[in-house]
């Protein structure tokens, strides 16, 4: 692999020299903050322990900084981008800034959340900054979608981080905790500071790191019923999950049986239990526990 010069990545001019070529302005409603430090972006590729043979898939790449960081570091990078002006723009500022690369960098217009498939080999590694705005929705979607993904590293506001990396019992532990749990081992990977964004934002930002579950949850619940009591629990939080669940179950007396033959506390919180707890009580819902109605022996039903 030829080695990158530095000059290859973006600096504090090189974007504002785009952004005013292109006449972008960074706009809030996509929750876009442009990456102008190249240590940081180098950073981010090394923290999310990116290899020579990664197919990495980048969201949201806005002018580039981190893709070019990436293409330096991995076997192929494929970004995913909806703006139509910055989506338009950027083959070309690979193909200018590391045109021997440029093979390897493929282009998606598209709004993540309607990613169904990527082109090329399938993607390893998740990394990205990502719009604050969607930053939980679309890591779920593309864990989700992309199988493959072993490794990702985002970028996101602070609290989100935080969310996404608590542990049962925690004040900040809810539904993006949990459901990030189902996929992977989640894990706070490091702050950035505010200042290495265009422009910069009124919030501080955070490093998650998730490594896939080599082993998904056992269960015979579908992750659909999984997540279903999950929202259910944390849809009142404060309540006890005797009554959080009572809309789920169809009364709190069945929400009750339900959680006893799960083996959790009907007196708990959905706060203090781990994924595979959420998992055990699915299994014990009472839809997916009525026995069907014995054969007719006479009609021969």
């Amino acid at each position: 692999m030829t080695s990158p010069t530095s000059d290859s990545l973006l600096g504090p001019a090189d974007i504002r020299e785009l952004a005013a070529a292109l006449g972008v302005r960074p706009t809030k409603q996509r929750g876009q903050n442009f990456v102008i430090d190249a240590n940081t972006v180098r950073r981010i590729v090394r923290t999310a322990g990116v290899r020579p043979d990664d197919v990495v898939v980048e969201v949201g790449p806005g002018l580039g900084s981190l893709t070019l960081a990436l293409l330096e570091a991995a076997d192929r990078v494929t970004a995913v981008e909806i703006d139509d002006v910055l989506a338009a723009a950027l083959p070309a500022t690979i193909a200018a800034r590391m045109p021997e690369r440029a093979d390897r960098f493929a282009l998606v217009h598209s709004d993540a959340m309607h990613v169904a498939e990527l082109p090329g080999p399938a993607p390893t590694a998740l990394v990205a900054n990502l719009p604050y705005n969607v930053a939980v929705p679309v890591l779920l979607h593309m864990l989700d979608t992309f199988p493959g993904i072993e490794r990702t590293l985002v970028m996101v506001q602070a609290e989100v981080a935080d969310r996404l990396a608590a542990a049962p019992g925690s004040k900040v532990y809810g539904v993006p905790s949990v459901k990030a749990n189902w996929y992977a081992e989640v894990k706070r990977a490091g702050a950035i500071g505010r200042n290495v964004f265009w422009p910069a934002p009124n919030v501080d930002s955070g490093l998650v790191s998730l490594v896939r579950r080599t082993e998904p949850i056992r269960t015979t619940a579908s992750k659909a019923e999984v997540f279903a009591v999950v929202d259910a629990a944390f849809a009142q939080r404060r309540k006890t999950l005797r009554a959080a669940l009572a809309g789920w179950a169809g009364s709190a007396a069945a929400a009750e049986a339900a959680l006893v033959a799960a083996g959790v506390s009907p007196r708990a919180r959905g706060e203090s239990l781990t994924v595979e707890e959420f998992a055990r009580i699915a299994e014990a819902a009472p839809a997916r526990n009525t026995a069907p109605a014995a054969p007719n022996e006479e009609s021969g039903e």
